[in-house]
């Protein structure tokens, strides 16, 4: 049985992984903004099997709210066997470019509140000496592109940072995945005109998740074909990249 902490608990991906793990008979601390829609969350994980949750409303931008999130979540589950960190939002590039604010406000909600997380969590996880964090980047964090740069921006930092504490996790029976999905069919990409050929389901996604948690993976490529095309779009030379802005589709 698995005791698993997920922040943004109620996000497409998070819920599709959660209903997996609750088949499994996992006991889950909830995390989220929306306290009707975190309780809604987790009766469902019990009808499938979970055999308790617990919810606390946060918004991951109250970096000062996170300690106390974290003492909760240790002190109800005991043993904290799993972390997933889902929460994030897909800001509007054209809005960024005009705002600063809103560009500061993307960048907090999905990279800085990401790295407060990591920081407050790595130490009591260590001090367990087991578990594992799994972070959802994007294959945006890669190479910056117009459509997308501010948003791809944030997931580069929290990938650098994860790298990083991983190396410093290593001795401690810590790991650490990093989860890289690429188009996925969920709200928050329901406005895009994505490639149908290319998007997945959040369920897709989920059971990639869950086995990379299961062997250990440090970080994937969900679905895996993105390894190969994030590869070539990284190979191509600035000069020829930059002039690319007519390929705009949003990941």
């Amino acid at each position: 049985m698995k005791n698993i902490l997920i922040i943004g608990a109620y996000s497409a991906i998070a819920s599709a992984t959660a209903r997996m793990w609750a088949e499994k008979k996992a006991r889950f601390f909830l995390v989220g903004r929306d306290g009707e829609k975190l309780k809604q969350t987790g009766e469902d994980l019990a009808a499938r099997g979970a055999t308790s949750f617990y919810t606390h409303t946060m918004d991951v931008n109250d970096t000062d709210a996170h300690a106390l999130m974290l003492e909760k979540a240790f002190f109800e589950l005991g043993q904290v066997d799993l972390v997933l960190l889902a929460h994030g939002t897909l800001p509007d590039q054209l809005a960024c470019e005009g705002d600063v604010k809103v560009t500061m406000e993307a960048l907090a909600t999905n990279g800085m509140s990401t790295l407060s997380l990591l920081t407050a969590i790595s130490p009591m996880m260590e001090k367990q000496g087991s578990g594992c964090m799994a972070v959802i980047s994007s294959v945006a964090a890669l190479r910056g592109r117009p459509s997308n740069y501010v948003y791809g921006s944030a997931k580069a930092l929290v990938e650098t940072f994860c790298e990083g504490l991983r190396a410093r996790l290593f001795q401690s029976g810590v790991h650490l995945l990093l989860i890289r999905p690429g188009f996925v069919d969920t709200p928050m990409t329901k406005d895009l005109s994505l490639p149908g050929l290319l998007l997945v389901t959040p369920e897709r996604v989920a059971k990639d998740i869950i086995r990379a948690v299961d062997n250990k993976k440090e970080t994937i490529f969900t679905p895996w074909f993105w390894r190969w095309i994030m590869l070539i779009i990284r190979s191509i030379p600035s000069p020829l990249f930059k002039r690319f802005r007519s390929y705009a589709v949003e990941f």
